[in-house]
């Protein structure tokens, strides 16, 4: 089965998947359902949600997941001077494809969840 663009089935997939790799990818992607963030609000969101869970995200590693999306059309980045800080302020939001992506990633999400849960090794 292929796609207008000739790219078959089994390759767009992987593509996708490719782009969800990374613990990190699919915490900032929920948490900017809200709208735009600034880069410590969207740090202090995913670490809210992933509390208990795991290690807390770092600065540099949101950095790099950030980049990454932004490079795939998922998210957007936006630069504001503050002059009383001397120094830019950055937000993040999604792009339509982000949001088009993970609403996608819904019925997903209730798949997973309706299964029956692994057996403990």
């Amino acid at each position: 089965m292929d796609n207008d663009e000739g790219t078959s089935y089994g390759q767009a997939l992987h593509d996708v998947l490719s782009l969800l790799i990374g613990q990190w990818t699919i915490p900032v992607i929920t948490a900017l359902v809200v709208g735009e963030l600034h880069f410590s609000e969207l740090r202090n969101e995913v670490n809210r949600a992933i509390a208990g869970q795991r290690t807390p995200i770092s600065p540099r590693v949101l950095t790099d997941t950030l980049k990454r999306l932004e490079k795939n059309h998922v998210v957007i980045r936006r630069e504001e001077d503050d002059a009383k800080v001397g120094t830019a302020r950055v937000w993040y939001d999604l792009t339509p494809d982000g949001r088009e992506l993970l609403s996608m990633l819904r019925p997903l999400a209730s798949w997973a969840a309706n299964r029956p849960k692994p057996d403990p090794a």
